[in-house]
């Protein structure tokens, strides 16, 4: 059950009315997500900086969806978990790599290795080693690519952190066996 109301360009004050504004002018309607964070315009407003910046990565969006779901599988996100397997099957990832998406691994050995990477960049990023690097770069990541990673991260922590604060969960759609999830893509 949702904690907090949705807000929209009528309900927000301030800052958040102009940010909730601005997202319905240019893509229309807003995912829960985003008008419940409108609490917060400084959580909004950096959520929506970090989106768009994480969007400019360097990696396949085949790749970034799998780093997604090894981190939202741990951090136990339902709803960013399903957003993030629809977007791995929208970027042709089968289900088999999906379950090894879930497991932080794939059963290409480069894209084993940048999965790994993030998750370790979420749950141990002291414990990365300059062996580590080297060995991505051996796979053919660039410098930008591993940082990017980084980035992957941070953003999956934001919105899964506070998607379970929010209470914010996959509704299935009626009449089908089709989980909705309302999580926004990144925005630009």
């Amino acid at each position: 059950m949702t904690r907090f109301p949705r807000l929209t360009p009528d309900t927000a004050q301030g800052a958040a009315r102009d940010l909730l504004g601005g997202l319905v002018a240019r893509h229309g309607e807003i995912g829960s997500m985003v008008a419940t964070m409108a609490h917060s315009p400084a959580v909004l407003g950096g959520y929506l900086d970090l989106s768009r910046a994480t969007k400019r990565s360097k990696l396949p969006r085949h790749i970034t969806e799998r780093i997604s779901i090894a981190v939202q599988h741990r951090q136990g996100c339902a709803l960013c978990l399903a957003a993030h397997i629809s977007g791995a099957r929208a970027a042709g990832v089968d289900d088999s790599e999906i379950e090894y998406a879930r497991e932080g691994t794939s059963a290409d050995p480069a894209i084993a290795a940048i999965v790994a990477f993030g998750l370790q960049v979420y749950t141990a990023p002291a414990t990365i080693t300059d062996g580590q690097i080297a060995g991505l770069r051996h796979h053919g990541y660039t410098d930008r690519q591993i940082i990017d990673v980084v980035g992957i991260v941070a953003v999956n922590v934001l919105t899964g952190a506070f998607n379970l604060v929010a209470g914010l969960q996959p509704t299935e759609v009626p009449g089908s066996h089709q989980t909705h999830t309302a999580v926004e893509r990144p925005l630009g």
